[in-house]
């Protein structure tokens, strides 16, 4: 599959996603951010990428944190995964937020989250009078327990 990639900015240099390994996943996006963002704790921001993408009808792309920024700083994308649609042509940014308790600088070229392409499914919606039972039936949060059944 090809994802075509283009400039927001044309004044800027374009830094392509890349895997980092033969077997990844996710593909790194980067701070295009010509100046130094400084995140401090609590705060969110929003990164920019310089990247328009152009993803395929019944794909989307998911921006996800980087494990390492959140293990050893506390940043984390906020609304993980974010959704980005086959249809929309903006440029790509990246909320973050610092759940750490020291502030967090992103510079650019500065590896920030990642970015896997999904396949999804468009549901037919329909209004139903009923629905079929269920053993946990309307059972919500904690309702199958915490511990091991063994």
């Amino acid at each position: 599959m090809q994802i075509k990639f283009k400039k927001f900015n044309k004044d800027l240099p374009l830094i392509l996603p890349e895997y980092k390994t033969a077997g990844a996943a996710g593909m790194d996006l980067f701070s295009s951010s010509e100046e130094e963002i400084s995140i401090l704790p609590m705060q969110r921001k929003l990164i920019p990428t310089n990247l328009i993408l152009e993803i395929p009808e019944g794909y989307e792309g998911q921006i996800r944190p980087r494990s390492g920024l959140a293990l050893n700083n506390g940043l984390t994308v906020l609304n993980s995964p974010g959704t980005i649609d086959s249809d929309y042509r903006g440029e790509i940014k990246v909320l973050l937020i610092n759940l750490g308790t020291e502030k967090f600088n992103v510079n650019y070229g500065d590896r920030i989250a990642q970015l896997i392409i999904a396949s999804h499914v468009k549901a037919d919606i329909i209004q139903a009078e009923a629905l079929s039972i269920t053993e946990r039936d309307s059972g919500g949060y904690g309702s199958t327990g915490v511990k091991s059944g063994k």
